[in-house]
């Protein structure tokens, strides 16, 4: 015990002595927002979650900007909207020269590390700039005996891809305790087809399944709404036609919680490690879903919406010697902030090009004029035609969100009295051929007023961070 004592103090020793906070990002895919036992599931149980939401803060309001993994891991990298940054689906890579955060970290002295899954460019396996340390996987992995690239090198391993992201990401910490380190730990649970690990096969067998209000395939809960999103109950992506209907949706739920189970024993076991070093409380971490998850409203599975359930994430931060824990905060928090907030936490400029705010004052309980809107970009897929083009604004009261390519509704909801988003105040302003842009259409003069004023702030988002705007929308 005396040596470990002993330990521990060198290391806080030397982090006094380079001024540069040990940095952790957990990562999880598909991981939607209200899934964590502390915010009340009716079942899904995880503790260490929880545990670490009681130490830090809970960010009750945390959204990504594009609802699909890779584009949203470029803007966690960037810090930038999907426009700026191009990487606009799921096998683009990230362009060559684009600064990202583990770049500048390592530039300044930071050991860095990406463990787990990178999702960019999936033909490629191979490290990417600004890591020290590369343990990843050609595109989506695999939940059983991967192939692992590491450092350059492939190799087939035996066991549960968490555990072994896991295991790779203690043994990071463990070796590299004594000098400034970022670890990205990066999963690729709970991406479908949900696989959990065999000691959690048998979880929440009993359990009822909640089935949100707006599942059902009747009239009013598709009253005002577009007609591509009934349409797609049948699709893919949709409750009736899931995966070629290979999947029941309530083995398909289950497996998703009891895959999420690995998850959480990750969390403990890496905090475990930390603590065990004396660097929890001095380490910054940072853990959030890489997109929302839709179970059922509306009738659809997956993501790639703008309906809350998609664009919704879970954020949690942790770090006692910055801010005061056990508590939550309802600030907007978006995944273009990831960058910026690691980055003032180790004391590095924030690059002005960076669409994103650091995440620290809202931390620490002081933010001022903070943000209370954003853009949300998703450009249509040629793999998943279902889904159109969207590009909208949410509020904090509205979501607003006009689709491109097809001819159909737009959505408006007031968020304030319809949470749940039933009633589009658009239903009556249909797209046609003939029927001219959407405020041209707008007869009542309030609502005609309401969506000028979205429209000209989506657009001004738009200018000021390097966006296209199609000179026909606002018409």
């Amino acid at each position: 015990m005396a040596t470990a004592g002993i330990a521990t103090s060198a290391i806080q020793n030397l982090a006094a002595q380079t001024g540069k906070r040990n940095l952790v990002f957990i990562l999880i895919d598909d991981h939607r927002f209200d899934m964590l036992g502390c915010l009340g599931h009716p079942f899904l149980k995880t503790p260490n979650l929880d545990r670490l939401a009681r130490g830090g803060v809970l960010l009750r309001n945390a959204f990504v900007t594009t609802s699909l993994c890779s584009p949203s891991r470029a803007s966690i990298l960037t810090g930038q909207y999907v426009h700026a940054h191009g990487v606009t689906d799921n096998v683009s890579p990230l362009p060559q020269g684009l600064l990202t955060f583990p770049q500048i970290l390592q530039k300044n002295g930071y050991h860095t590390a990406l463990i787990g899954k990178w999702h960019m460019g999936g033909d490629s396996d191979a490290p990417r700039p600004g890591f020290d340390r590369w343990v990843s996987f050609r595109g989506q992995g695999q939940y059983i005996d991967p192939v692992l690239n590491i450092d350059g090198t492939q190799k087939k391993t035996t066991g549960y891809v968490t555990d072994i992201i896991t295991e790779e990401s203690v043994k990071f910490v463990r070796e590299n305790a004594s000098r400034p380190f970022m670890l990205y730990m990066s999963h690729k649970a709970v991406h479908a087809e949900f696989t959990p690990a065999q000691r959690h096969r048998k979880l929440y067998s009993d359990v009822r399944i909640p089935y949100p209000a707006s599942m059902a395939d009747t009239e009013e809960n598709y009253r005002g709404r577009p007609d591509w999103v009934r349409r797609q109950r049948n699709s893919w992506h949709g409750v009736d036609g899931m995966y070629n209907k290979t999947v029941k949706f309530d083995d398909f739920y289950r497996d998703y919680c009891r895959t999420l189970a690995g998850v959480d024993e990750s969390v403990g076991a890496l905090v475990a490690e930390l603590e065990a070093r004396g660097l929890l409380d001095n380490t910054l971490i940072v853990f959030m879903g890489d997109n929302g998850f839709q179970f059922g409203e509306h009738g659809l599975i997956d993501k790639r919406t703008m309906y809350e359930p998609s664009i919704r994430v879970p954020m949690i931060a942790h770090c006692p010697a910055l801010f005061a824990g056990n508590r939550q905060e309802q600030g907007m928090a978006l995944n273009l902030d990831i960058a910026p907030t690691l980055l003032e936490a180790a004391g590095i400029p924030v690059p002005a090009n960076m669409h994103g705010r650091s995440l620290l004052p809202l931390l620490k309980g002081g933010a001022r004029d903070w943000r209370t809107e954003f853009v949300y970009e998703y450009l249509w897929e040629r793999d998943y035609p279902q889904t159109p083009t969207v590009i909208g604004l949410r509020t904090d009261r509205y979501s607003f969100m006009q689709y491109h390519g097809v001819w159909d509704l737009d959505e408006l909801y007031d968020l304030e009295r319809d949470p749940k988003q039933m009633n589009n105040l658009l239903a009556n302003v249909r797209t046609t051929t003939e029927s001219g842009r959407l405020l041209q259409r707008i007869k009542d003069p309030e609502l005609k007023k309401l969506v000028s004023g979205l429209q000209d702030r989506l657009y001004k988002t738009l200018a000021a961070t390097g966006g296209r705007r199609e000179p026909s929308w606002k018409q």
